[in-house]
C-alpha cells in the first residue's frame, strides 16, 4: 500500500450511446483500484466494451451507509477508487453523496471527470432559457407529495427540470397541469442519445395528449422541462381577496371558485388561481 492517501474520481458515463464517453473516463476507469458502481451487472457492459478490468463493488442507495466507510479506509490506505452510476453523472439523483461527504471529512482528493448529463443534453436542446434554470429531480411518488412539490415551485422564474419514469409519466403529466397550467411551455426529452430519443415541445395540455395518445412515448427514460413563471406586475393577495378564495373553494370546485373570486376581487386571475392551488395542497 501506498504512503499517501488515494483518490475518490467522480466518473460521468453515458446516459445510452456507449460512445458518449471521454478518454480521460476510460483511463481514470481503467488504473484505479476500484469502481464503486450503483449496479455493477448494468456498469459490466460498458467496462466490457472499453476492456476495463478493474475490479468494481457495488454502492447504491441500499448500502451506502455501509460501504462507503470501508472505502473512505482503502482510500486512506492508499487506494483509489472511481464512483459511476448507471448513467451521467454520479450524485445527480444518483447514490454517492455520502461516500463524498466521508471523503472530503478525511481529507481525501475527490476529483470530478465531466461527461454526460441527461438535464444538461435536454436543456441544451430544449429551446427554453437556458441561462438560469432549476434543477428538481425526480418529484415524489405519491401524487398528494407530487402535487405539492410542484404547487411549491409554480412560481419559479427559472427554466423547471425534472426527471420522471415511465410507470408515472402520465400522472405526472396530468399533474403539471393541473399545477402550472395547461398553456405553460415545456418539453419532453425521452430516451437521450438512444435508438428511440425524442425531444418534443408544445403547451403541457398538449404535450400531455400527445403522450396519453401514443403508448409508444410512455417508454424509457424522460427529462420534463417546463418554462419559468413569467413574472407578475399585481401584488399578493392581500386578507380580504384570501378570505374570499378560502370561502369560494369550501363550495365550489376550484375552477368555479377561482373564476368567480377574480370577478368579485378584480385581481389577476394567475395570482387567485395559485393561492387556491396552494389551499388545496395543504389541505391533501
Amino acid at each position: 500500500m501506498s504512503s499517501e492517501p488515494g483518490k475518490l474520481f467522480v466518473v460521468a458515463t453515458p446516459i445510452g450511446n456507449l460512445k458518449d464517453i471521454t478518454e480521460r473516463a476510460i483511463e481514470v476507469l481503467s488504473g484505479v483500484d476500484c469502481i464503486a458502481a450503483e449496479d455493477t451487472r448494468h456498469s459490466a457492459r460498458l467496462l466490457e466494451h472499453y476492456g476495463i478490468t478493474s475490479p468494481m463493488s457495488a454502492l447504491h442507495e441500499h448500502n451506502e451507509q455501509a460501504q462507503a466507510p470501508r472505502l473512505v479506509e482503502r482510500m486512506q490506505l492508499g487506494e483509489s477508487v472511481a464512483l459511476i452510476s448507471d448513467a451521467g453523472t454520479p450524485l445527480v439523483s444518483d447514490p454517492g453523496l455520502n461516500l463524498v461527504r466521508l471523503a472530503r471529512q478525511a481529507g481525501i482528493s475527490i476529483i470530478p471527470i465531466p461527461g454526460a448529463s441527461a438535464a444538461i443534453a435536454a436543456m441544451s436542446v430544449s429551446g427554453l432559457p437556458s441561462d438560469r434554470f432549476c434543477f428538481e429531480g425526480f418529484l415524489p411518488a405519491k401524487a398528494s407529495a407530487r402535487r405539492k412539490r410542484l404547487t411549491e415551485v409554480v412560481e419559479e422564474s427559472r427554466t423547471l427540470i425534472f426527471y420522471e419514469a415511465p410507470h408515472r409519466i402520465l400522472d405526472c403529466l396530468a399533474d403539471m397541469v393541473v399545477c402550472f397550467g395547461g398553456e405553460r411551455p415545456a418539453v419532453m426529452a425521452r430516451e437521450l442519445t438512444k435508438r428511440f430519443e425524442t425531444v418534443h415541445g408544445d403547451n403541457l395540455a398538449a404535450l400531455q395528449e400527445w403522450v396519453a395518445s401514443d403508448p409508444n412515448q410512455q417508454k424509457g427514460e424522460f427529462v420534463i422541462l417546463v418554462h419559468g413563471a413569467e413574472p407578475q406586475s399585481g401584488h399578493e393577495l392581500d386578507e380580504a381577496a384570501r378570505h374570499t378564495v378560502e370561502t369560494l373553494l369550501q363550495e365550489l370546485p376550484l375552477k368555479q371558485a377561482v373564476s368567480l373570486a377574480v370577478k368579485i376581487t378584480g385581481l389577476k386571475k394567475n395570482a387567485i388561481y395559485q393561492y387556491a392551488l396552494s389551499l388545496q395542497a395543504k389541505a391533501d
